[in-house]
């Protein structure tokens, strides 16, 4: 199993970008994490549907064939740090590759969302997209260190 996180937007804030460099390098090879960037559709004077189809587009396209896709939206479900290490675990035994969509300043596209196995929510906040793909990194981070025994997690 790999995991992608694929990820609507251009440069982080260098804060934001160094942080998220050091979780995705603290992963060991076997957790097999990857980030693919798209870009955003400039917003000129187009609908947010033309903008979402446009990205959902370049979404598509970054991901691994036959990847369970898993979207990230302010209704998804709520985990726990330790329930996303299970939520690891049984993707782990699932064997799939494991696509984590964050989309771009409009959302993702309908079409993404309903085509989605799972959908999550990281936090009852709205969080801009620099703090949400940190966090998300940090997160995943967290969970193969619980799941490793390794003492970067504690309870």
């Amino acid at each position: 199993m790999k995991l992608v996180l694929v990820a609507v937007g251009q440069r982080l804030p260098d804060w934001a970008q160094t942080a998220c460099d050091d979780f995705a390098k603290r992963l060991p090879p076997d957790a097999r994490f990857e980030l693919r960037t798209v870009k955003a559709e400039p917003r000129g004077h187009k609908s947010v549907a033309a903008l979402r189809a446009a990205e959902r587009e370049r979404i598509e396209a970054a991901l691994p064939k036959g990847a369970r896709l898993v979207v990230l939206d302010e209704r998804g479900s709520t985990l726990t740090t330790a329930a996303l290490a299970r939520q690891w675990l049984q993707w782990q035994q699932q064997g799939d590759d494991v696509a984590l969509l964050i989309g771009g300043p409009d959302g993702l596209d309908p079409a993404l969302k309903s085509a989605a196995q799972q959908s999550l929510r990281l936090s009852d906040l709205t969080l801009p997209h620099a703090l949400a793909r940190l966090l998300l990194i940090e997160q995943l981070y967290r969970a193969w260190s619980l799941n490793a025994g390794h003492p970067y997690h504690r309870e």
